[in-house]
Parts: C-alpha cells; structure tokens; sequence
C-alpha cells in the first residue's frame, strides 16, 4: 500500500494530510515505491510511521536544518493519526533504521532520471550542457565514522574530521543534479566518476575540470552513449600529432594512450583523435581539449567560452552547502549508515527545491532556473512545506500557482564580467617549530 493509499483510509478522520498532495507532484507515490522496490524493501504491516512518510522526514532533515529529526516530523505531519498527536522521538531512530541508506539512495536516482527526462533544458548546438566535478562532507567524529569514511593525514597520522568524497553530475542551466556516487575520502574522484557513465545521458556535452584528465576515461564517456561528448582544459605539457588544421587555433590531433590507462581500461585503443581549440581572451591563451570535432556543428569560436559554464557546478555545491545547510560544520548522523541516509536524501531535498525552481522559470519564459535566487526561492519553497498543512484543501492549487509566480520573482541581475575572486594559496606550515627573534639577531 503505498502513502496516497494509506491517506485515503484515514481521509474522514482528519484533513490536516493534504501535504503530500502537492509533493507528490514533484516526487511522485511510483518513483518511492520503485525506489523501494529496487533496494529490495517494503511496508510490512501498517504502521504509524510508514517508510515514505520516513523518507519526507529524512528530506525534511536538510530542508530544516536546525529542526531535530522529530520536529521535522511533526512540522511536515507525515503521521498517520493515532492515539498521541506527536510521535515519540525514539519511534523516528527506529523508522530511520528500518528505511536504511539504499532506499534513499535508489529513490534520488529513479527521481533524478524521470526530472530530467520531463524537462526540456536549455542546449547548445543540440546538446544538453552538463558538468561533472567532486566536493567533501565532513562528518560527526566517531570511531564508525572514522572507521568507514577515513580523513586526511599527515605524516603524524589522520588529521581533521571523518570526510566522504563525492563527485557529482549536473546540468547546468537548471543545477538539478543527474547522478552523484560517493565513498571515503580516500577514494580517487576519477574512480567515482567511472561510477556516473551507465547514467550519463546521450546527446549532451559534459564539462570536466583539468584533474579528471584520462584518456581512457574520457574515450569510455564518449562511447558508452549515442553523442556523448565531453569537454576539458588541455595539459600545458600535452604531446600530440596534429591531423589537420583550420587556422591556428583549432586542430585535430591525435593522442597517444599509455599503457597505463590501457591496462585501466581494456576498451581504450592506443590512439584516439581529439579536437584542440585555443582562444585568447582578455590577454590570456586558454587551450580546450574536446571530442567534438564536427567543426560544422560546433564553432570553435564559441567551444572556448563554453568552458565558463562549467562553474555553474561550484554554486550548485554553495547552495547546498551554505545556503540549504546553513553553512554546517559536518552533518548530523552519527552512524555509517544513517550518514549515507542522510546524504542521499541532501542531494534529493536540493534537487526537488531545484525542480519547482525549473517549474517556475518554464511557467515564466525567457529565462533558466540558474538565473533565479536560491537563497531566496529555497525559503519560499520550505515556507510553502511547513504551511501547506494548515490550508483549506481545496486552496492548495492556488496557493501552488502563487509558490510558481513568486520564485521568478526572484531573478539574479545579469552577472558582472569585470569581477574576480583570485585564489588565494597558503602558506605550507613548517614542520620545524618557529622562535620569534630577539631585537639583538634583528640588526
């Protein structure tokens, strides 16, 4: 029985459950229950906390973040009625339990593919602009954590907090996330991005930042699919043949793979031919390696400019580090496994927040979702959730179409070329203990 179904049969006794009315339009009763059908669990007997009322609570975990887990639950009203009106917090540990990490996990990527199979995003020359790039979680300092996740060390052992990398998929001109595989922090992101291949949609042109250069990565990205393309910084020592050229700037070339990468990847041949494309802008030379080499269908001209789409990614990060999470030090779960709960159901909370967003821009016209405020739309939408429970039924689609006018209210002004923000590199800390100098040794 899934949650609309279980509603209905209480639909007489109370009407404070029309909530999951409006959500189920953004995460539909299927997508859950195919979710949960994929990691192999399911409702054995009706229970106040049903495992999808347990899944909203586990999204409501970064939607609210500063409610504790049983707050949240009784916010959303995601009970069934009983004989208390709140639930015991020791009931939601155990629902948490009983829902495990993969169920969260299994319903992110069943929501992730229907969001973006629905929506028509934005394109260029026929391919959806995507990008791929890794960011670190820290997580609550104890020996499970430590034990399953691992942190950074020195040379007097491990330093800092227990820390989970991830790598992540985007589209750009909505950030609504496509896939995301995480592990220790130990583990290499270029591991992590083989891991996004399977899901990597067909006629699209992924971004990636100069570390995840492999020519056998970026061969099995591009032949997986039907016109999977990727893009990428060139090597400043990178060693080529070139094939053919037009003008100076835009080459074929052909690469050589190592025999490293063709021990990696059986699949990779020992040549592969590439496209090189340099630019000058505002003085500086940027060279851009790609698999596009139709030079017809992609003009060079505009494949270098392209490339600055790619940090469209680290704001989607921000948002969901500083702005949805209000900028925590680490999150909130204690175990392993509720760790990973929690994490799956972050990455599920930004992409719901980012698909009433798209909604919003599409119902709008004229511009794209990553043109719109999260800070702003991010509150309207929680607004909404934590609301929505208290209005007449029968107001609900209204109240939906005031949500949907509101957030493209919230248009960022056009984005000034002119600034910038340098990086600044600090100094590496000196092993050798320092002595402030007497005013005698200053002479």
């Amino acid at each position: 029985m899934n949650i609309e179904q279980a509603l209905q049969t209480t639909l007489e006794e109370s009407t404070r459950y029309h909530t999951f009315e409006k959500l189920s339009e953004i995460l539909t009763p299927q997508i859950i229950e195919q979710g949960f059908q994929q990691a192999g669990i399911a409702t054995v007997r009706k229970r106040r906390l049903p495992l999808e009322a347990v899944l909203w609570s586990v999204i409501g975990m970064a939607m609210f973040r500063k409610e504790s887990v049983w707050n949240i639950a009784n916010k959303l009203d995601i009970m069934l009625p009983g004989k208390n009106q709140l639930v015991a917090p020791s009931a939601m540990v155990q629902a948490r339990q009983r829902l495990g990490d993969e169920s969260v996990k299994q319903v992110f990527n069943k929501s992730a593919e229907s969001m973006y199979e629905q929506q028509a995003f934005e394109t260029w020359s026929g391919l959806n602009l995507l990008a791929v790039d890794g960011v670190v979680w820290r997580t609550a300092d104890t020996p499970d954590n430590r034990k399953a996740f691992t942190s950074g060390s020195n040379q007097y052992g491990e330093t800092g907090f227990p820390q989970i990398r991830m790598v992540c998929h985007m589209e750009l001109t909505s950030h609504q996330l496509i896939s995301s595989e995480f592990d220790n922090y130990k583990t290499n992101e270029m591991k992590l991005a083989e891991r996004l291949i399977e899901r990597t949609p067909d006629n699209s042109l992924t971004m990636f930042d100069k570390g995840y250069y492999s020519l056998g990565l970026l061969n099995r990205w591009h032949q997986s699919g039907k016109e999977r393309n990727w893009l990428i910084p060139a090597r400043p020592d990178l060693q080529y043949e070139i094939i053919s050229s037009v003008g100076k700037n835009d080459h074929i070339i052909e690469l050589k793979t190592t025999m490293h990468a063709q021990k990696n990847f059986p699949d990779v041949p020992k040549t592969i031919n590439a496209r090189l494309i340099s630019k000058t802008i505002k003085g500086k030379s940027y060279h851009i390696l790609t698999s596009m080499t139709d030079r017809l269908r992609f003009p060079g001209s505009e494949i270098v400019e392209l490339y600055c789409h790619r940090w469209e990614i680290e704001l989607g990060y921000r948002e969901i580090k500083q702005t949805m999470l209000d900028s925590s030090y680490h999150l909130r779960s204690k175990r392993p496994d509720m760790v990973r709960q929690e994490l799956w159901g972050v990455l599920l909370a930004y992409n719901l927040i980012r698909r009433i967003m798209t909604m919003a821009a599409s119902k709008a016209g004229g511009i794209w979702a990553n043109q719109l405020s999260f800070s702003s739309c991010s509150m309207a939408v929680i607004q909404y959730f934590s609301s929505v429970s208290i209005m007449s039924p029968g107001n609900i689609p209204m109240h939906w179409e005031h949500l949907l006018n509101t957030l493209s209210l919230f248009k960022l002004p056009i984005r000034r070329e002119d600034r910038k923000y340098p990086r600044c590199i600090k100094p590496k800390p000196s092993k050798y203990p320092h002595k402030k100098k007497n005013a005698s040794q200053l002479n």
